[in-house]
């Protein structure tokens, strides 16, 4: 049996393809980063410094991975679980439907699972997209604290994006 369904897997191939990105610059990057690179970004720029080490150097990369795991099982998650519709369905009694549907947030049908499902995971491309901006700066050949004006931007738009989409799918389950 696969752990992941076959649509998440298919829906997780932009999230693969991020993380295989994000790995390949970063291993070719790595030796040509100063011996100190940035650990912290305030409100003048990089404000913090740290020995460059695999892992500072991939610290991005790993927050994503852990990232995509997590998403990829609520994703999971979401399309396993038995939707509202067809659980009021199959209940031996009022009581009982409303008690297991107060249990759990669940979704309203299979059709809004899988649309709660794939916002997650575009969700998680967002996070990705976001990273891999906070990865440029990371990877730097120079260790130069200041920081262009649009960086905070580029990296807060492509969460914002997601994150709308994943709201917005849950408000129109709950609609329905």
């Amino acid at each position: 049996m696969a752990l992941l369904s076959s649509p998440v897997r298919l829906w997780l191939l932009p999230n693969a393809a991020l993380l295989l990105a994000m790995t390949i610059w970063g291993a070719l990057r790595y030796p040509h980063l100063p011996g100190r690179i940035p650990e912290h970004i305030g409100d003048g720029g990089v404000d913090a410094w740290t020995d460059k080490s695999i892992g500072s150097a991939f610290l991005l990369v790993f927050v994503y991975v852990g990232v995509t795991v997590l998403m990829a099982g609520s994703a999971e998650l979401t399309l396993r679980q038995t939707p509202r519709d067809e659980l009021a369905n199959t209940s031996a009694t009022p009581f009982a439907a409303a008690r297991v549907t107060s249990l759990t947030n669940r979704p309203g049908s299979r059709a809004s699972a899988r649309r709660l499902a794939r916002a997650l995971l575009l969700l998680n491309t967002c996070t990705g997209i976001s990273l891999l901006v906070g990865c440029g700066i990371l990877w730097r050949a120079t260790p130069d604290p200041n920081l262009p004006a649009w960086l905070l931007p580029a990296m807060i738009l492509p969460f914002l994006a997601g994150t709308a989409v994943t709201i917005a799918a849950a408000v129109k389950d709950r609609k329905r």
